[in-house]
This record gives structure tokens, C-alpha cells and sequence, in this order.
């Protein structure tokens, strides 16, 4: 089957949703109000892509190439990043919601969530060093044997992870949350 190659477009209100896009290249493309919802996006390439105000709840990334995308206002509940093409693996997020996704054994250094919502997001097994967590919710999301070396959660809130399971050096977190990081323990912080 015959690729297909698009640069420098923008893609406005097309609904793509619980349709199959298969051996396509985006190259500094942007979608603005776009619905993806139930696509399947597999094999395909997105590089210095843009996605604004779409949806992408519950696609499926199946050897998806998603090389240095803004994520910017999306809605991308559900979401198994753990199944895109690693190589070059790189986004930022922008006022997303992201609940119920998985990031497991993917390289997320240095990449910024900022306004998130990251409920029950799973990030076991996630390389997060130097990643930047700015004013997001991460109730219930799961951190286990996860690299947050020097990763900034300052000015989030609802994280809890085990730091003798995790690999925490130079970790930034508020004194409101210590108590999220020592639950196992069942101590009563007053």
C-alpha cells in the first residue's frame, strides 16, 4: 500500500472519528478541532505536528510515530501511548485531558504537563527525568519503577508514589504532598 506524505497543512473540523488512517506522514502539520475518537491512527508518522481543541479519546497508536507534538487543549482520554514507535517518542501537553491513559516503559524526558489532568494515568516502568508536572491533577496516577530524577511536581497535587520503588534523585516535590509519599507507611501526619 502506496504512503502518503502531507507538510506544512492544517487540518480544521474533520471528524476522523472511528475511521482508519494507515501509511501517512504528517510533517509540521496542525489539526485544530479535529476528532480522532475511536480511530485508529496505527502506522502512520506525525512529526512537529500541532493538535488543537481535538479529541483523540480512546484511539489506537498501534506503531504510531509521535515525534516533537504540541498537545495543546486535547482531550486524549484512554490513550496507550505504550504502543507508538519509541524512536524519537517526544510531546508536550497543554491544558489536556489525559485520565486513564498509559505511558508504561516509554522515554518522557523533559517533557512538559502543564494544566493536565492526568487521573489514573499509568507511568509505570516511564523514564520522567527532568519532565516538568506544572499545576496538574494526578489522582491515582501510578508510578512504579518509574525514573523521576530531577522531575518537577512542585505545583501539582493528588500524587502519591513509593520512593524506595522508584528512582527519585533530585525529585521536586511541595511539603503539602510528603504525605502522599509516605503512605505506605500509614503514618498519622498531623
Amino acid at each position: 500500500m502506496e504512503s502518503k506524505l502531507y507538510q506544512n497543512r492544517t487540518f480544521e473540523t474533520i471528524d476522523y472519528s472511528e475511521q482508519s488512517l494507515a501509511n501517512t506522514e504528517f510533517v509540521n502539520c496542525e489539526f485544530i478541532n479535529c476528532n480522532f475518537s475511536k480511530s485508529d491512527l496505527s502506522h502512520n508518522d506525525f512529526l512537529d505536528c500541532t493538535f488543537k481543541n481535538c479529541n483523540l479519546s480512546l484511539a489506537v497508536l498501534r506503531n504510531t510515530g509521535l515525534k516533537n507534538i504540541k498537545f495543546i487543549g486535547c482531550k486524549l482520554m484512554g490513550l496507550d501511548f505504550s504502543a507508538c514507535n519509541s524512536f524519537l517518542f517526544s510531546m508536550n501537553f497543554d491544558d489536556c485531558l489525559l485520565d486513564y491513559s498509559t505511558f508504561i516503559y516509554k522515554k518522557l524526558k523533559k517533557t512538559n504537563f502543564t494544566d493536565c489532568s492526568l487521573k489514573e494515568t499509568d507511568f509505570s516502568n516511564t523514564d520522567l527525568s527532568l519532565a516538568v508536572f506544572k499545576n496538574c491533577d494526578l489522582s491515582s496516577a501510578t508510578f512504579v519503577e518509574s525514573i523521576l530524577e530531577k522531575t518537577d511536581f512542585r505545583t501539582s497535587r493528588n500524587y502519591a508514589f513509593d520512593p524506595s520503588e522508584n528512582k527519585i534523585k533530585g525529585t521536586k516535590v511541595s511539603h503539602t504532598a510528603l504525605a502522599g509519599l509516605l503512605q505506605k507507611f500509614d503514618l498519622s501526619i498531623e
